[in-house]
């Protein structure tokens, strides 16, 4: 018999219990007539204390609230890629069909769909050992994903039957195991997990391997390890959407959760009509093929938005643990703040700094934390890489929410907003970026890409620093008073930030660029800058350099060189060569 309790006091989203019915903490509990999902988040020896994940008006004290003795969970098995939940794992378009195009309250749909028979491949036969994690069979989820289902982290024994190879639900017994207690449990497709608990894993590597995004900012000069953290925190339109979109749709993760949290509608809805219609450039899929969306918007009940990143990064350590790649866009980690926010207000606590909860820290922590490079259960090779959208109010980077994130994560993209208004894509300044893993990942960029790559990056970037120190001068004097060496240096940061750093989420070339063609377009801007320097130093003033259109040049190479003709790039060396040689004969 489930236990029950009777409410005595509502504040918003926040429903309190008088007494002890005996609850469990983060046990999930249905609230009043209309079996509004909650979670049990306070329990003292007089109250117990609720936070429900849908609207709450219209309950009333007095009504009943039930206990389910299993905490907050997620259901995992096939059918969760291609689809699209609200922060608590339910279908949308199961919920359109019973309520419309708003949420409904106390809907109750299966989160995933129980009807649909799935093509079966059984891996395990009748006498096998199951540890926990072990691959029991393969199911081809989309065209992309083949579906692993595993036995559950807590579950081991022996075979006693297995079924066929064919077609069956998610729910439909799998195969029987006798368990060391000698108990038998008859295995499905499908398991249950708690958000709120991390998955067990065999062992945490080190990073090592880049997640490429096809983008030169990140790519090149702040690169992400697989199983990293970043952060993209900017203010109102410098583009952190725009930036998560573009590593959604072409970095190398073989799966992506998409959670938009607290975002607005229409955001969202950019996300979902882009992604149907997108090609997956690795396989030629449509990209939902791979992709997970978890949509909670700013309309939506403020404590679902604190349990919609939970159940994204329990949905990626999932597939994690089969062997994938996973790429979570938490958009934004702002939004699921102010949910806390809002929830700590309401529970009565002590306010921190700007009124946010002393455990801020923490729960980002714990957030950020379960990102890495995992050897799972059964001896696969996984990875959760966690990209998390910052919106600090008014592009305030000193605001709790930024600078707490800064502690947890190794990859910081600051975004610009003079860059945005200037239309400089991706906004993110090379200034205040920065990327912890450039020394763990050289070794890899020298086996894969050219041992010089790390030193061409850290000279572009003293350019780049060169040139805003150069600037204040500018500013103060202009730039005719500069020696000609420094107007060099002006022109060349002008190349790499317009030819290098910039890039066109729209041309079909620019959008996602191989990691070949970034290290030589490195190359050709440093070649022009050391011929160029030879120049100056025989005494050419730089207005004679600047007669030739060789700069402007090497700045459309990112649109004038296909990504499949990168054997042009060499003749371009050629190029710089004979615009050497024809200032030197003119001005000989």
């Amino acid at each position: 018999m489930n236990k029950t309790g009777i409410i005595f006091g509502i504040n918003g989203p926040i429903v309190y219990l008088n007494g002890d019915p005996g609850f469990q903490m983060n046990e999930m509990v249905y609230v009043g007539n209309e079996n509004l999902v909650g979670e049990v988040i306070g329990l003292a020896s007089g109250k117990t204390v609720i936070q429900v994940y849908e609207e709450t008006s219209g309950l009333k004290p007095g009504e009943k609230v039930t206990g389910t003795g299993a905490p907050v969970s997620v259901t995992l098995a096939p059918g969760i890629l291609d689809n699209i939940f609200d922060g608590i794992e339910r279908p949308l378009s199961a919920i359109a069909k019973q309520s419309g195009p708003y949420i409904g309250r106390g809907l109750s749909v299966e989160s995933l769909d129980t009807e649909k028979k799935w093509q079966t491949h059984m891996t395990v036969k009748k006498g096998d050992r199951l540890m926990p994690g072990t691959i029991i069979a393969e199911v081809p989820e989309t065209r992309a994903i083949m579906h692993k289902v595993m036995v559950p982290p807590d579950v081991e024994g022996y075979v006693l039957d297995v079924v066929e190879d064919g077609e069956y639900t998610i729910m439909e017994p799998l195969l029987t195991l006798q368990l060391r207690d000698g108990t038998e449990k008859k295995l499905t497709m499908a398991q249950k997990w708690p958000i709120r608990t991390p998955r067990p894993t065999a062992k945490r590597f080190p990073a090592t391997r880049p997640l490429i995004t096809g983008q030169r900012i990140l790519d090149t000069m702040f690169p992400l390890a697989k199983g990293g953290t970043a952060a993209i925190p900017g203010g109102f339109g410098t583009g952190k959407t725009m930036t998560q979109h573009q590593i959604a749709k072409w970095s190398d993760a073989d799966v992506i959760i998409y959670i938009g949290c607290g975002e607005r509608g229409n955001e969202m809805t950019q996300v979902l009509e882009e992604f149907t219609q997108l090609i997956d450039p690795k396989s030629g899929n449509p990209l939902m093929d791979r992709t997970t969306l978890i949509a909670n918007t700013s309309n939506m009940p403020v404590a679902a938005r604190e349990a919609s990143l939970y159940s994204g990064l329990t949905l990626a350590e999932y597939y994690r643990d089969m062997g994938y790649h996973v790429a979570i866009m938490a958009d934004s980690t702002s939004r699921w703040a102010e949910a806390l926010r809002e929830l700590s207000g309401r529970l009565e606590e002590m306010p921190a700094e700007e009124g946010f909860p002393a455990y801020l820290a923490s729960r980002l922590s714990a957030f950020y934390e379960r990102a890495g490079m995992m050897q799972n259960l059964n001896g696969t090779e996984g990875s959760v890489t966690i990209i998390g959208a910052v919106s600090p109010q008014g592009g305030d980077f000193s605001e709790p929410v930024t600078q707490n994130t800064k502690r947890f994560v190794r990859c910081f993209w600051g975004l610009d907003k003079s860059l945005s208004y200037a239309r400089h894509f991706p906004a993110i300044h090379w200034l205040t970026s920065y990327s912890e893993y450039l020394n763990d990942l050289a070794p890899w960029y020298t086996e894969h890409v050219d041992k010089r790559f790390v030193d061409y990056r850290n000279r572009l970037m003293t350019i780049l620093t060169q040139e805003s120190s150069l600037m204040e001068i500018v500013k103060l004097i202009g730039a005719d008073v500069l020696p000609d060496d420094q107007k060099l240096t002006l022109e060349i940061a002008r190349v790499i930030r317009v030819g290098f750093l910039q890039q066109n989420a729209f041309h079909k070339d620019d959008t996602c660029v191989p990691m070949e063609k970034q290290f030589k377009m490195m190359e050709i801007i440093l070649y022009l800058y050391q011929k160029s320097r030879s120049l100056i130093s025989m005494g050419m003033p730089m207005s004679v350099l600047k007669e030739d259109s060789i700069f402007d040049d090497v700045i459309a190479i990112k649109y004038d060189i296909p990504n499949d003709r990168l054997d042009l790039l060499d003749d371009f060396k050629n190029r710089i060569d004979r615009f050497y040689d024809s200032v030197v004969e003119r001005n000989a």
